[in-house]
């Protein structure tokens, strides 16, 4: 039971911040539910980076 309260801390931490952060990417913020599973906030991120190297270029 302890792991699963863990486990929703870090869900809740990880996809609040991703529904702020992905509307200024152009990714819809409903993406940031997906964070639930752990390999789809890894690939967030870096479409993220592959997005904020496109902006600097600019």
């Amino acid at each position: 039971m302890f792991e699963f309260l863990i486990w929703i801390v870090l869900v809740v931490a990880t996809v609040v911040p991703m529904t702020k952060l992905l509307p200024h990417f152009g990714i819809n913020k409903n993406w940031a539910f997906a964070c639930i599973i752990s390999p789809v906030v890894l690939i967030l991120l870096w479409i993220m980076a592959l997005k904020l190297q496109e902006m600097e270029r600019r």
